[in-house]
């Protein structure tokens, strides 16, 4: 696929879920509401965070943070899903899967970066203005993103090597690194193996720091002998829990083990799950188990009255 290469078409073909004509009608209508409540809900969030001073925690820095690149996750791949026009260029194609796998990355990063954040709150309170510092979580912030953005180079500069022998039909609803090494015509082993270990590395690594973090977490909050301080601890820690489950199991079953067997319609629903509807759920879960937050969305909407 590298520019210039006859073998690369210039316009590809996104089959989408076409092969299950039945579910496209009703899945456009479910999208399209699914896609706006994400840019309400994950904009809020954003604001709500920036101008409440209540919320001047590291905790809803990183949130902010989250739900940007939420924002930039679903919109490099949804608005394509919604056009009647299935047909996407070759640039369009290789800035699609760059940006998927950068935005992809960086987030599994961002959630081990905020189990972080609450490991140090509920086990190290009294060390927790001092350790992160403004300058600490910027620089936490800023390793998500970079680390996202190597992630990209490597899988997505590898596969835009790979020739396609004129395959010009993408068997999803998105160019996606695994997809577009399915198309190739050439021997992809090195790829794949490259894919599996790298997608290991970013799946497997945060999240076995997001379970120790737990880990300690708990431990800590069983030593606390107020029921009430255990549900606080546990209410603090609560949200971020659900929202990495909700990234990590179709993440994991994507790009751990790329060998293993998956219908081609489950791992299109897979993807879908996980850019648009953890998105989608993720400023409900935040907002929804929060006090702080659903304080802090009363003072706005009650100012914004007034």
């Amino acid at each position: 696929m590298a520019p210039g290469n006859a073998s690369a078409p210039s316009v590809f073909i996104l089959l989408g879920f076409s092969d299950l004509p039945w579910l496209e009608k009703p899945l456009f209508a479910v999208v399209l509401a699914a896609y706006i409540c994400t840019l309400m809900g994950n904009v809020w969030v954003i604001v709500v965070s920036r101008v409440d001073p209540h919320l001047g925690s590291p905790m809803y820095f990183f949130l902010s943070n989250l739900s940007f690149l939420d924002l930039c996750f679903t919109t490099t791949t949804i608005p394509q899903l919604l056009l009647p026009d299935k047909t996407i260029s070759y640039g369009g194609c290789v800035t699609q899967f760059y940006t998927f796998h950068f935005l992809g990355a960086t987030e599994c990063i961002l959630l081990a970066v905020m189990s972080l954040d609450r490991y140090v709150a509920v086990c190290k309170p009294l060390q927790y203005p001092t350790i992160m510092h403004p300058r600490f979580c910027a620089v936490l912030v800023a390793t998500a993103w970079l680390s996202g953005l190597a992630n990209s180079l490597v899988q997505s500069s590898l596969t835009v090597q790979l020739p396609l022998c004129g395959n010009s039909e993408v068997d999803d609803f998105l160019c996606e690194v695994p997809v577009m090494i399915r198309m190739s015509c050439a021997d992809t082993t090195f790829n794949i193996a490259m894919l599996s270990i790298v997608g290991t590395f970013y799946s497997l690594v945060p999240l076995l720091l997001i379970l120790v973090s737990y880990g300690c977490i708990v431990a800590t909050v069983l030593r606390v002998r107020t029921t009430a301080g255990k549900k606080k601890a546990f209410n603090t820690c609560g949200s971020h829990v659900v929202v990495v489950s909700l990234f990590y199991g179709p993440v994991i079953s994507m790009y751990v083990g790329p060998t293993a067997t998956h219908a081609q319609a489950e791992n299109k629903l897979m993807a879908l799950f996980y850019s648009l509807v953890t998105p989608m759920l993720n400023p409900f879960i935040y907002t929804l188990r929060n006090k702080d937050m659903k304080g802090a969305m009363r003072r706005l909407l009650v100012s914004l009255c007034h």
